[in-house]
């Protein structure tokens, strides 16, 4: 039997349900309206779920996990990864032996399921990507690829939407590029900057390791929204800041920045290094952490490089010896014949913009990085086209944390120019 095959059974396996507990519904309704005598009692009975999960829930688990395995194997890029998906909506059976078959980007290098956009890249080669925007909507969509592709569906990954306030600008992130409530449980974090645009904090919707306990009852509150539950989390954790540099003689020349990235050691560029990696998105709470009346209209928000404001949200750099990963863009070379400031982007940037930047550690001595550690650029960003940019990322920046830092070249900084 094909994988083809496969997959196409699974789907019409899963559209069969549907349908099936549709009809099992009807049947106990139409049941119960015909029936003249009085129903017994059932209150100690346990209730008969009306879903079944099927004959593919019996398979041997030794056959289950060798045809997961074949099919993540053999579908390595989207859209055809999206065959990997299916097989975890089958049923809990199939959706814990994928999980523990599918990699984490670093290991395997491939995006699969949402939670691998809050995972570190890989190490080795870089994830490629690009950014179309939306000037007339002030929207931005992260895409899965090269370049955009005639003809073919790109894979969304993430989107953004820029909101402008009296004094900063917001950019909101989401898993789609139609809900950019952050009462949505597609909300993943935010870019918020200063007044003046030379500093943006990055904000993640979850703490980026899964051994940080959940908030207590002030930090979560209870949104009645289109979602799958009206209760999600309402925390935002200061992960990163994005600095630029002032520009007060007005020189021209190419932009300045600096990125602190406060959940991520500097050790982890370090051999044998490792940067927090959560596994789970924030599960949703029960009615009984519901917040009190006096904290409906506000926002939690956890600082990483401060002192934790309750005692469940602990910092992953809580250790005094521990420091924050530093990046800060490589500096261009004047090219005599062009006119114009030079990096070898190697073929990914094609357009001369002031937006164009790359970002490798900034280390000293003291920290034990090897060189090829610190001439690695871990992220790059550049235009190829009118509104399309590339973003290419890796080890220890999820694609969150890099799309955020792109997000940031996208608004007016008149102090930095």
């Amino acid at each position: 039997m094909s994988f083809k095959h496969i997959v196409r059974e699974l789907r019409e396996m899963r559209d069969g349900i549907g349908s099936m507990s549709r009809r099992v519904g009807e049947r106990r309704l139409w049941h119960s309206r015909t029936m003249s005598h009085i129903a017994p009692d059932l209150a100690s009975t346990p209730p008969t779920p009306l879903i079944q999960q099927g004959q593919w829930a019996n398979l041997p688990p030794e056959l289950l996990s060798d045809i997961i395995e074949r099919v993540e194997e053999s579908e390595t890029s989207w859209p055809a990864r999206s065959a990997v998906v299916f097989c975890a909506s089958v049923c809990k059976s199939w959706r814990d032996i994928t999980r523990e078959i599918v990699k984490t980007p670093e290991e395997c290098g491939r995006l699969t399921f949402p939670i691998s956009l809050k995972q570190p890249g890989p190490r080795e080669s870089p994830m490629q990507c690009f950014i179309k925007r939306d000037r007339a909507t002030s929207t931005f969509y992260l895409y899965f690829g090269l370049v955009p592709a005639e003809g073919v569906r790109d894979k969304l990954l993430l989107a953004a939407k820029r909101i402008r306030r009296a004094t900063s600008t917001e950019f909101v992130i989401s898993l789609v590029a139609d809900d950019f409530s952050r009462a949505s449980s597609t909300y993943v974090g935010k870019l918020r900057s200063n007044f003046l645009g030379t500093k943006f904090t990055i904000y993640d919707s979850q703490p980026t390791c899964d051994a940080v306990d959940q908030p207590n009852s002030r930090s979560s509150r209870r949104f009645n929204s289109k979602q799958v539950s009206p209760r999600v989390p309402a925390c935002n954790y200061n992960v990163g800041t994005v600095s630029y540099e002032l520009n007060i003689l007005r020189t021209r020349g190419p932009r300045r920045m600096q990125c602190a990235m406060h959940s991520i050691p500097v050790s982890s560029i370090q051999e044998g290094g490792t940067a927090p990696t959560p596994t789970l998105f924030p599960q949703v709470y029960d009615e009984q952490f519901s917040p009190s009346p006096s904290l409906k209209d506000k926002e939690l928000v956890t600082d990483f490089n401060s002192t934790p404001s309750t005692p469940f949200l602990q910092s992953p750099l809580s250790d005094p010896g521990a420091q924050p990963l530093i990046l800060k863009n490589k500096s261009p070379r004047w090219h005599e014949q062009l006119q114009c400031w030079c990096l070898n982007f190697r073929g990914r940037v094609t357009v001369a913009s002031v937006k164009n930047f790359q970002l490798a550690a900034a280390v000293g001595p003291s920290h034990n990085v090897s060189a090829e550690q610190q001439d690695r650029v871990i992220l790059q960003f550049g235009k190829i086209g009118k509104d399309i940019f590339t973003m290419d990322y890796r080890y220890p920046l999820s694609c969150f944390q890099a799309f955020a830092i792109c997000l940031s070249t996208f608004d007016t900084k008149p102090a930095c120019e």
